[in-house]
């Protein structure tokens, strides 16, 4: 978790440029030039020899591609052009004609690598890829030409990342994030070339209903998902944390808590000496492995001791000398479930990665080789003692962080400085070996404040300089104002569903259910896309019940009118469109209203109580 050190940092703008004047030029010495111009993409393409002349997309185009591979590149292709208003392009297969699109996926084309790809605009424009990766990512720059315009300046490029590892990290582990948001962030991730979805997250569980605490995603949804990142070539990595912040599992299992020496149970800390915790971890991994298809495991690992220390557990001591002698330490209990639980992944053929904050040095017993060490704080041993060791390192850096109502990436400090995977907390690396490479990761330190449209809004920038530093050059412009003209001109991800739209106009309006309930309010639109329900007793809150996160996150909690506060994001509320209605969901809780027997207005998973269907009439 983040809960990390609190810094801040000056965000400063950059002043206009003032255009330079120039002498007349001719109008086909212009045209010329412009054909000749490097095209605009994030990442930027970093090889680009131009030709003459310009590829047209236009009437008539269609999209030529044969094997399997390529159709399944190809297909994606069509939808993503007609979601980006330009129409139906058909899949075809034959002879290209002069304005076709081409799809080629070449195993011979190794220098490619697995992701590589060449783009030729002309005539025709091609994607030549080794895989069907690679192809697809060519057509994701094709995409992001045709946002600026529908002629490509002609030219080649050979386009291959310096990283194989660009991620974006999630915890979705206590406060909810609702699915189109993760699926809007898959297309987004994508359109840019990332391809890791580190997701920390709680999937309901059918073996342990007693760990199934809001906010939980159900494994139809969670597949949704997965369907959706292997389209879009996003990997989907779920972690469960452990064996500390497994609050979300054990809060109502305390005899798989750790208990400290005056006999108080830790609700955060699974007790690692029991073999009754190992199964019951691993029962959890075997749920997930019915959803997830990814070739990892995050088990987190990170701030066991958070807080304490391990002279509070003695029992720690005993496990680790009872099983590796008596120079071990009480670290070595805890490595020792790290490598069981490594050990159980390979088993089903998965891939362990862990934080480094708990890799101390004071262990006698090493992780087991091969375990992805994602780093984000600098301790005692360093990122260059971890890569000598063996261990691929990812750089998770905590100023690559974004913390909901707390520290924020300074992305232009990053892009001035030339920030690249190498930078570590606490080193910087004069090589790329053993580095997989970097992420950005999002936090729900104080889950009140922000909400989803505007976490999104702050991830942008970092998102597209993340996907700049791993795929090419960390700074391909000379000034961030220019970067970040980058992203403008490219636009979004076609098939993005907008989430900050409401569905009826600002005005007053009687919301009534089927049932009869009914209430009168003032619906006003939020600057971030949400709306208030202000109705003669003041604007509609969830309020009371337990806090996680700062967050009422218990089912059943009544929304009550409260004073209006424009800065209070418990009082922003989603109006989900349905056949018959609308549901009123919580901007932040992500619960929707439901009617209780006594007439009042309470918040449930959508799955736990049927929520009220409202019909909106305008006053």
């Amino acid at each position: 978790m983040a809960e990390r050190r609190k810094r801040r940092f000056r965000f400063i703008g950059f002043a206009a440029v003032c255009a330079l004047l120039a002498a007349p030029v001719p109008a086909s010495a212009v045209a010329a030039q412009q054909e000749r111009t490097v095209p605009v993409t994030v990442p930027a393409l970093a090889d680009w020899t131009p030709e003459n002349g310009s590829y047209a997309f236009r009437p008539g185009t269609r999209i030529v591609a044969g094997s399997t591979s390529e159709r399944r590149v190809a297909d994606t292709l069509a939808d993503d052009l007609k979601a980006a208003g330009h129409g139906r392009v058909p899949v075809v297969r034959g002879a290209a004609r002069p304005g076709d699109i081409v799809i080629h996926v070449g195993p011979g084309r190794r220098a490619l690598g697995d992701e590589g790809y060449e783009l030729h605009a002309g005539a025709r424009l091609s994607v030549t890829a080794a895989t069907g990766t690679g192809a697809f990512y060519g057509t994701r720059t094709l995409l992001q030409l045709l946002a600026q315009g529908d002629r490509v300046p002609a030219g080649r490029t050979v386009d291959v990342p310096r990283y194989r590892e660009r991620g974006v990290g999630v915890c979705a582990c206590y406060v909810h994030i609702s699915l189109p948001w993760l699926e809007n962030l898959v297309r987004e991730m994508a359109y840019h070339k990332l391809n890791q979805l580190l997701l920390e997250l709680k999937v309901k569980s059918a073996a342990h209903p007693e760990a199934d605490t809001w906010g939980y995603y159900t494994q139809d949804e969670m597949r949704r998902l997965v369907a959706l990142g292997d389209r879009y070539h996003v990997e989907i990595i779920p972690e469960i944390n452990s064996p500390g912040h497994m609050d979300p599992w054990i809060e109502n299992r305390p005899d798989l808590q750790l208990t400290d020496s005056d006999g108080t149970k830790q609700p955060a800390r699974l007790d690692v000496t029991q073999p009754a915790a190992f199964d019951y971890y691993t029962s959890l991994m075997d749920e997930y492995a019915q959803v997830f298809t990814a070739s990892s495991w995050h088990m987190g690992a990170d701030e066991y001791m958070l807080g304490s220390d391990y002279s509070r557990y003695p029992q720690m001591l005993r496990y680790a000398r009872e099983k590796y002698g008596a120079d071990a330490t009480p670290q070595d209990a805890y490595i020792d479930f790290i490598n069981r639980v490594q050990a159980y992944a390979a088993g089903k053929g998965r891939k362990l990665r862990i934080w480094n904050d708990g890799l101390t040095g004071a262990n006698t017993v090493p992780v087991a080789p091969g375990t992805t060490v994602e780093h984000w704080l600098d301790a005692t041993e360093k990122p260059s003692q971890l890569i000598a060791q063996g261990y691929p390192l990812m750089n998770a850096a905590y100023s690559l962080y974004l913390v909901r109502g707390g520290f924020h990436s300074d992305t232009e400090a990053l892009y001035d400085q030339s920030w690249d995977p190498r930078d570590f907390e606490g080193e910087k690396l004069t090589s790329r070996h053993g580095i997989t490479g970097a992420k950005i990761s999002l936090w729900p330190d104080n889950g009140r404040g922000e909400t989803e449209n505007e976490v999104m809004a702050d991830t942008e920038p970092a998102l597209r300089h993340l996907a700049q530093v791993t795929w090419g050059d960390p700074h391909p412009d000379a000034t961030y104002a220019a970067f970040t003209a980058r992203g403008t001109a490219v636009g979004h991800a076609p098939g993005l569903r907008d989430l900050t739209r409401v569905p009826v106009a600002d005005g007053t309006y009687t919301f009534r259910t089927a049932g009869g309930t009914s209430l009168d309010a003032t619906v006003r639109r939020t600057p971030d896309g949400y709306a208030t329900l202000r109705t003669t007793d003041g604007c509609l809150e969830i309020r009371g019940g337990r806090l996680t996160l700062n967050v009422p996150l218990q089912p059943g909690v009544p929304a009550t009118p409260q004073p209006c506060d424009a800065t209070n994001t418990m009082q922003r509320w989603d109006l989900e469109s349905g056949p018959s209605g609308y549901r009123l969901v919580n901007a932040i809780t992500r619960m929707a209203l439901s009617v209780a027997a006594d007439g009042a207005l309470v918040q449930y998973p959508p799955d736990q109580h049927p929520p009220a269907i409202w019909h909106v009439t305008a006053h």
